[in-house]
């Protein structure tokens, strides 16, 4: 048995009984709660030296976001492995241990008047560990960018134990290759991240939220006044395309809705949503929120899709979550097309995209054979266009059907070298990245 070897490597109370299986997999057959980088040290060497195979999770909300083998020997929890590290207020940066949610980060650096720029989904849930190990971002990443965009320091805990430092605590940090990129985004394949420090912004002062509610197809106006508010001296913090059916969720109005967030001092703010109220298009709705309305809006719009907790286990309800690359033009596309696409397999969807960054979300409702025939006719209409599209979240069962990264890039020869170096014997987070790395 895997728990009486254990005993020795850790204490008893931090090494669980075998997990029952998991609709959206990635599980263990033994879970092991780690509560300094020392302990998931002490577990990697064990599994090394045993060929024993680790899954990694923290909030799990990212739990259906590839991952080809259902269960691996050990689930390697850092779910109470949390806590801010330190917090230099001067330098604006933050370090903090994986397992501390993005909530608990903002809610402590709002007492200095400072937040980390990252609005992804489920704030209360999702963990910085998972948001790295994703590469994860949200609608503001056209003015703050994403994960990758914002850590300048880790330390990582190879396959076999030994652990290393990335980058510094400093902003300014310079020297040598920008090894944090090589981990961020790899969905913990080599490596497992103990410890982020990243860039902090001041908090703004001045919040607002322009709502242009365009009528039903009007593609072409919606494309002209993106390319009109990008090619001006306007500093939008959010470009967010939103389907009718989401639109109608979130403002109560059935149309095409563009959300554009601006985020400054409150001159600034009301200056830029004068800008907007001079060019909105004819025929065009347009609605304002300040400051709590506009924040509250948000906190709606980041509760939308799964979260790896809420599937249910009726066939019809099954979820699944998309997200697609595109010229940051071709989300109307994208968006458009995910709609039509949608009655014809029989599905119901959700969906928003940046029309400054390119990325699109879609959430879909359904059967799984449904959702099996709607991705793979989504995804050759995304690829007409040269984009991709990557499963996020679905099931285990429909994983094997569909590939979550789709096919193998001509690039893959470089990230399976990379994965062989880092991991020889592919202990870490086995088949969950592009390729089955």
């Amino acid at each position: 048995m895997i728990t009486s070897d254990l005993e020795g490597v850790l204490p008893k109370e931090q090494i669980k009984h075998s997990e029952e299986r998991h609709v959206l997999g990635n599980g263990g057959a033994q879970i092991i709660e780690a509560l300094s980088e020392e302990d998931i040290s002490k577990v990697l060497q064990y599994a090394d030296k045993h060929n024993k195979t680790v899954n990694v999770i923290s909030g799990g909300t990212k739990r259906g976001y590839g991952g080809e083998v259902e269960q691996a020997d050990i689930l390697l929890s850092l779910a109470n492995y949390k806590g801010i590290i330190e917090h230099s207020v001067g330098d604006l940066t933050l370090t903090v241990k994986p397992g501390t949610t993005l909530k608990e980060i903002s809610d402590e650096l709002a007492k200095e008047g400072q937040q980390l720029a990252l609005d992804t989904p489920w704030p209360e849930q999702s963990t910085i560990g998972g948001i790295i190990a994703a590469n994860d971002s949200g609608a503001k990443r056209l003015l703050y960018g994403s994960a990758r965009d914002l850590v300048i320091g880790t330390r990582i805990v190879y396959a076999d134990g030994r652990v290393i430092r990335t980058g510094g605590k400093t902003v300014k940090n310079v020297a040598g290759y920008d090894m944090n990129k090589l981990f961020i985004g790899a969905m913990g394949t080599l490596g497992v991240i103990s410890e982020i420090t990243i860039k902090l912004r001041p908090l703004p002062t001045f919040e607002g939220l322009s709502l242009l509610h365009f009528p039903n197809g009007n593609a072409e106006k919606e494309r002209e006044f993106a390319i009109k508010i990008l090619d001006s001296v306007m500093e939008p913090v959010s470009l967010e395309l939103l389907t009718p059916v989401l639109s109608e969720k979130l403002t109560g109005k059935k149309a095409y809705t563009l959300a554009m967030a601006f985020e400054d001092r409150e001159k600034a703010v009301i200056a830029q949503e004068d800008w907007v109220k001079a060019n909105v298009p004819e025929g065009v709705e347009h609605t304002i929120l300040e400051q709590e309305e506009a924040r509250e809006w948000w906190n709606r719009f980041r509760h939308i899709g799964p979260n790896g907790h809420d599937d249910d286990e009726n066939e019809a309800n099954t979820q699944a979550a998309l997200k697609i690359g595109t010229n940051n033009m071709d989300v109307i596309y994208a968006l458009e097309t995910a709609e039509a696409l949608a009655e014809e397999y029989g599905v119901s969807v959700r969906g928003h995209g940046g029309v400054g960054h390119g990325i699109s979300r879609i959430f879909i409702k359904g059967n799984p054979e449904n959702i099996v025939s709607y991705i793979k006719a989504l995804r050759a209409k995304v690829e007409e266009k040269r984009g991709y599209v990557v499963c996020t979240h679905l099931p285990y069962a429909l994983r094997t059907a569909v590939n979550p990264w789709g096919e193998k890039p001509g690039y893959f020869p470089i990230l399976e070298g990379i994965k062989l170096a880092n991991d020889p014997k592919r202990i870490l987070n086995r088949q969950r990245f592009v390729g089955g790395i």
